[in-house]
């Protein structure tokens, strides 16, 4: 029984480390939030009693353990504007990095809320209903934030693409409201 259970949690461990990056921009707060949503479940596994899908479990405790971090962070005065956009690997073309880094800045510009939503459904496979349950809000908020992120991060996408023959990657992206 307890391999069984083992073998579920670590079967989430891809998906939970993409949504963590997806969430944080880095790769070594997304580990150490994956570390701690892990430990979290493992020690809390009792409470779950099998409710739902251990998945949607999993990423509830992550999204409220991130949600909890940005809270103290936005209470925490030092918080610096190199921090906010972490620099990404080398791809295997300058284009794909170009592109990677643009889509990577404008997710960052998303608010949270949207952000999370459209990791967890477009690149997560979720349902909107198993979305609802991970992030705690009715089905149509993740409907309507669903469709504002879209909205939004398309419209930052095409800011990005400079029509002055300017890298996108060397102009400054606006936050827009």
């Amino acid at each position: 029984m307890r391999t069984d259970i083992e073998a579920l949690i670590v079967a989430c461990i891809p998906s939970l480390r993409r949504y963590a990056r997806g969430l944080t921009g880095d790769r070594d707060r997304a580990d150490d939030l994956v570390q701690d949503t892990l430990e979290r479940a493992w020690s809390r596994y009792s409470r779950w009693q099998q409710r739902g899908e251990l998945r949607a479990w999993m990423f509830g405790i992550m999204h409220n353990h991130f949600v909890d971090g940005v809270r103290a962070q936005q209470r925490a005065p030092e918080m610096h504007a190199a921090d906010e956009m972490p620099e990404l690997p080398a791809r295997a073309t300058q284009a794909d990095a170009l592109e990677l880094r643009d889509l990577d800045r404008c997710l960052a510009l998303l608010p949270e809320e949207q952000r999370a939503v459209l990791l967890l459904v477009a690149v997560e496979s979720f349902s909107y209903r198993e979305a609802a349950q991970v992030l705690g809000v009715p089905l149509g908020t993740v409907m309507s934030r669903l469709s504002r992120a879209r909205e939004r991060l398309a419209a930052l996408l095409q800011q990005a693409q400079s029509p002055s023959g300017v890298p996108a990657a060397v102009l400054p992206l606006q936050r827009i409201k």
